[in-house]
């Protein structure tokens, strides 16, 4: 009997380890191939490219090859659902450039392996934006607010769903701090335009929680604030 109880308890544990780990890997915002694909990008950008060294942007062309195709199987985690339609547009482009990059290096013409490696590079740099916030504070704020929207709500899990608002305000809070560097000048009046409706949405979606035990009316509250979080998002497009 102590034996059997002892195998259900292990397998409890053994799942519920799987289970946080399945989610901890579905809340990251990461594409770990395209991580491991930089190493060939920071060749050629840093060395090839500004050295003109043709012989070692031909030499890579097959590490570029087979670094596109891991890419272009990819699927994107949880967490970057929302990104998936620009992530495959970006890496149909990604494909259509590598091609052109490999045929330029064929050719040897200096001047055309030097524009296909810039655009190599800034089609690759366009990846990483598409799945990398700019701002860590929107990141962290994102990250709480993918399982409220995905489970907690779709569940009616009343209890998660005040635990994860109550983490927003506090994501919120310090998104609120945050000043856009000189570089996003552009961006700033709407940045933070948009950043205001996202505090006001938060806010009140605080207050529907803790005070009204509606599920409609907590589901609309919460559809609103993902609403405005995606429009401040869209300013970084």
């Amino acid at each position: 009997m102590k034996k059997a109880i002892l195998i259900a308890a292990c397998v409890i544990f053994v799942n519920t380890l799987i289970v946080f780990a399945q989610t901890h890997e579905e809340t990251k915002a990461e594409v770990k191939e395209l991580s491991a694909f930089h190493e060939v990008i920071f060749q050629l950008w840093h060395d090839a490219w500004p050295n003109k060294n043709i012989a070692l942007m031909k030499e890579l062309v097959p590490a570029v090859d087979s670094n596109v195709a891991v890419i272009q199987k990819v699927e994107l985690p949880g967490i970057l659902r929302d990104k998936k339609t620009r992530w495959d547009e970006n890496v149909k482009s990604l494909v259509v450039i590598a091609e052109d990059y490999k045929k330029a290096t064929s050719e040897g013409d200096t001047q055309k392996c030097l524009d296909a490696t810039e655009k190599l590079h800034a089609q690759y740099e366009k990846l990483v934006r598409t799945i990398r916030p700019v701002l860590k504070e929107v990141d962290e704020f994102h990250q709480v607010l993918y399982p409220l929207y995905h489970y907690y709500m779709p569940e009616d899990n009343h209890a998660k769903i005040k635990s994860s608002v109550k983490k927003l305000q506090a994501k919120m809070d310090l998104l609120n701090k945050v000043e856009l560097p000189d570089k996003m000048a552009e961006k700033r009046k709407s940045f933070l335009a948009r950043r205001s409706e996202l505090n006001k949405a938060v806010k009140y979606l605080n207050k529907v929680v803790q005070a009204i035990d509606d599920t409609k009316t907590i589901k609309d509250a919460i559809e609103e604030m993902h609403t405005k979080y995606q429009s401040l998002e869209k300013v970084f497009d």
